[in-house]
């Protein structure tokens, strides 16, 4: 029968045949059609006495029944374990989303004017320590070269505010560490280069004309590490 017989009766699954009799004949005296009751629901009844009154039909149903609510429990908690993974899921691709954001404004943000601003100090040196070259001790010569180092050094103090002002996403931190290195390698060849102008030390402009090659190279790496970071 499609209908819980328990239910019918009125009784549970733990109730005893004696309970279960008892239950039947008050719903019997109740409903039955001599005393006025409706005769689909004795018929109901009655089907449900031949199932509980039974104790192989008692049994058998339980059976049946303990197997069906065993699916449906198995069903339902399958259907809680997808929800959850699907949960998961869409939480991780969120938080997918939410890194690449993170990295793309990292880069557009910190990167960008960053590289634009080493490379207005890497690119001129060459040419810059060209025009010295002619004649180191010229005063108007020095001083033209001395205010390209002093304007260097503006633009690195930029240079390090923006690096500071936003926190390097996880995806590119190798990145952000080289980075760093780069514009600290172009700090120490300035320094090394002011060296120079003070008292014409060959050593110091030496020092700090290879610095500044290494963190030109280092630079080009870094240019094509953010087209694979792009990509991410």
């Amino acid at each position: 029968m499609s209908e819980d017989p328990y239910k019918i009766l009125g009784v549970t699954s733990s109730s005893s045949p004696d309970e279960i009799k008892a239950a039947y004949r008050e719903l019997v005296k109740k409903h039955h059609p001599d005393a006025g009751g409706d005769q689909q629901i004795i018929i109901s009844i009655n089907a449900a006495w031949e199932v509980l009154g039974d104790d192989e039909h008692r049994r058998a149903y339980d059976r049946k029944h303990h197997i069906s609510q065993s699916l449906t429990q198995e069903a339902q908690a399958r259907g809680i374990r997808n929800s959850r993974a699907s949960a998961a899921a869409k939480e991780a691709q969120c938080q997918s989303v939410a890194a690449e954001g993170a990295l793309l404004k990292w880069l557009q943000d910190v990167y960008t004017p960053i590289d634009r601003l080493l490379g207005q100090v890497i690119n001129p040196f060459s040419s810059k320590l060209r025009d010295l070259s002619a004649d180191p001790y010229d005063d108007e010569l020095m001083k033209t070269f001395c205010r390209y180092l002093e304007e260097s050094q503006k633009k690195l103090e930029k240079v390090e505010k923006i690096y500071r002002s936003m926190a390097t996403p996880c995806s590119a931190q190798e990145f952000g560490l080289s980075l760093y290195h780069c514009l600290s390698q172009v700090q120490d060849a300035l320094n090394e280069i002011e060296r120079y102008t003070m008292g014409y030390v060959d050593n110091y402009l030496h020092d700090g004309s290879e610095m500044l090659r290494e963190a030109k190279q280092r630079r080009s790496r870094l240019k094509e590490e953010r087209l694979r970071l792009k990509n991410y």
